[in-house]
């Protein structure tokens, strides 16, 4: 799993903005080091989880030919209060790092592959990302 090495606050506040109408993606939106890519198309938290499910994924179909790109890092930290804890007393222990993905952000890049494949690869990884998503290509 990614997880910062060092982080400057250990639990961040929560954004006020309307996230059901988010701003579209300014950086990372275009492909630039693979052939083949996964964009997202709506807003979500990406946890390092499903990014390391999404990887695995994406590896098992490689069998050692053609290159993988992360576009996102983890490093907004998750809190979570205990079960069965009641109301009050603070905010939560962190618990684990996310990313905030917006519309438009390539979130895996491949490269080496035959483009059925690659395809293939890219359907399942985009299964674990809790976003929906586009395959991209270069043209």
């Amino acid at each position: 799993m990614l997880t910062p090495k060092k982080v400057k606050h250990r639990k961040w506040q929560r954004d006020r903005r309307n996230f059901s109408k988010p701003l579209p993606e300014s950086r990372g939106t275009g492909l630039d080091f693979g052939s083949f890519g996964i964009k997202s198309l709506e807003y979500g938290r990406v946890t390092s989880n499903q990014m390391e499910s999404a990887r695995k994924v994406i590896s098992r179909y490689m069998k050692k030919a053609g290159k993988t790109w992360i576009r996102i890092f983890p490093d907004r930290p998750i809190t979570k209060k205990p079960p069965e804890v009641r109301m009050g007393k603070g905010k939560g222990d962190p618990v684990g790092y996310c990313f905030e993905v917006r519309p438009g952000r390539v979130i895996f890049e491949i490269d080496g592959l035959d483009r059925d494949t690659a395809l293939l690869s890219l359907k399942k990884a985009g299964d674990k990302l809790p976003v929906k998503i586009k395959i991209v290509s270069r043209q």
